[in-house]
């Protein structure tokens, strides 16, 4: 083939993929323009570098909920925060895209905070990072804010290329008017302006669908998942705003995270191979492999089973009836151990 037909094909290829890539934007704007909460103006989206490679951002990727033009120059950031009584009140949630709470030593959890289509000013109290974090974070390209982790921690994190920011780290302060170690909180936005390079967008994080996706099988208003003796997690469901209220939260009256859906998977608990300071051995969260898992929306419940290969793997849901997409939205996660290992789940209408 001759250098002259070659540049002709690559000329048509050229024209071909432009002119798709218009159509593509176009229906995007049409749609997302039409949208009230997208926050666009009914303009040609920006194409934005995506984990599958250079696409247009439809739709927020932590909660399925219509994107603007054009995705933040900045990564998804997860906040550690401390989640007992000494952390009140808890600060940030009230902006989080969503949230995974996960068992930690002692019988108490953590959060994972999850932040990209707004960061709060302030967010903490911040607490250490665990390996159990590692299956949170990949699938979202994350950065990780935490106040630091143990030696074999480090490690693990380090191995699986994870990101992660640190006390001293642009933005991380301390609040004297608090005890500590419940007192170490990072400024987002400093943190996000430090940041350098084109972040990824993340694929999405979970099966994003609509509200007519969902089926529930029983009525469920009341939630509690309970982690171990020390910690249980209720839920209310309110009728009028169609949200889910975490009823003994620590969060401040108007920080509270509003979750449209609470998504409860079984995992298996590892252990991570050494003890905190008062001798309690210290739990890996495996976060990967398969399970069962049981969907909250719109005070209905439907269970079936989820499957993540690897720790980076993005989740999938299935129940008898095939593939479950959940309505996009605010989800809150818990990562419940299974029966065997104490955790136990509860629900009533």
């Amino acid at each position: 083939m001759n250098s002259r037909s070659t540049a002709r094909r690559t000329s048509r290829y050229r024209l071909s993929a432009a002119v798709a890539l218009a159509l593509v934007a176009g229906l995007v704007a049409a749609g997302c323009g039409s949208t009230k909460d997208s926050g666009g103006s009914g303009d040609e989206p920006v194409s934005q570098p995506t984990q599958g490679g250079t696409e247009l951002a439809a739709v927020w990727p932590l909660t399925g909920l219509p994107a603007p033009e054009q995705t933040p120059d900045h990564p998804v950031m997860i906040v550690k925060i401390d989640n007992t009584y000494a952390s009140e009140p808890q600060v940030g949630l009230g902006k989080a895209d969503m949230v995974v709470e996960e068992l930690v030593e002692g019988g108490i959890t953590r959060l994972a905070t999850l932040f990209y289509s707004q960061l709060p000013q302030t967010a903490g109290p911040v607490r250490s990072m665990r390996a159990s974090d590692i299956g949170v974070v990949k699938p979202t390209h994350a950065v990780l804010v935490a106040s630091g982790a143990a030696p074999p921690t480090y490690g693990r994190l380090n191995a699986a290329k994870v990101k992660y920011f640190t006390e001293g780290a642009p933005g991380m302060v301390r609040d004297h008017s608090r005890h500590a170690p419940y007192n170490l909180f990072m400024h987002l936005p400093e943190l996000a302006k430090s940041l350098k390079g084109q972040p990824v967008v993340p694929a999405s994080y979970l099966p994003w669908g609509q509200d007519s996706d969902f089926a529930g099988v029983a009525p469920a208003t009341t939630i509690s998942a309970k982690f171990s003796p020390a910690t249980t997690t209720k839920f209310a469901f309110n009728p009028q705003t169609k949200k889910y209220l975490n009823t003994n939260t620590h969060a401040g009256r108007n920080d509270q995270f509003r979750a449209d859906s609470v998504l409860v998977l079984r995992v298996r608990e590892g252990d991570a191979g050494y003890r905190d300071p008062a001798g309690n051995p210290v739990p890996e969260t495996l976060f990967f492999g398969t399970g069962n898992f049981v969907l909250f929306h719109n005070g209905q419940a439907v269970r079936g089973t989820w499957t993540k290969p690897k720790r980076e793997s993005p989740l999938e849901l299935s129940t008898a009836a095939g593939s479950l997409k959940v309505p996009a939205g605010h989800t809150w996660i818990e990562l419940l151990p299974k029966d065997v290992a104490g955790g136990h789940l509860s629900f009533a209408p």
